[in-house]
């Protein structure tokens, strides 16, 4: 099991992101094929109450790194990858993880 995780800097119009994420991106990110579970966050702060270094963090789920690779091989991971850029003005770091088993 491999882990996409995207974190998202903070935005020049943190309202203008949330609308276009929520009405424009994840609805293209569900057609992804091949992933599984996914989850979205806004960071909220540190525990210590300072500032978080990311605004918004994604994660998405899947089986294989091969899934994953064939999942944005396609036109519907293509778009999305593509789309990043029309609103992630704080910058996005994108990185795969492999779940260690508990």
């Amino acid at each position: 099991m491999v882990t996409l995780t995207v974190l998202y800097g903070m935005p020049d119009d943190p309202a203008a992101f949330e609308a276009y994420y929520a009405n424009h991106h994840m609805p293209l990110v569900a057609r992804i094929p091949g992933m599984g579970r996914r989850e979205a966050a806004r960071a909220v702060g540190t525990p210590d109450g300072k500032d978080a270094a990311y605004y918004r963090t994604f994660t998405a789920w899947f089986d294989s790194r091969e899934d994953l690779e064939a999942a944005f091989a396609t036109s519907e991971g293509r778009v999305v990858a593509a789309d990043v850029p029309n609103f992630a003005t704080g910058g996005a770091t994108m990185f795969v993880s492999e779940v260690d088993s508990a």
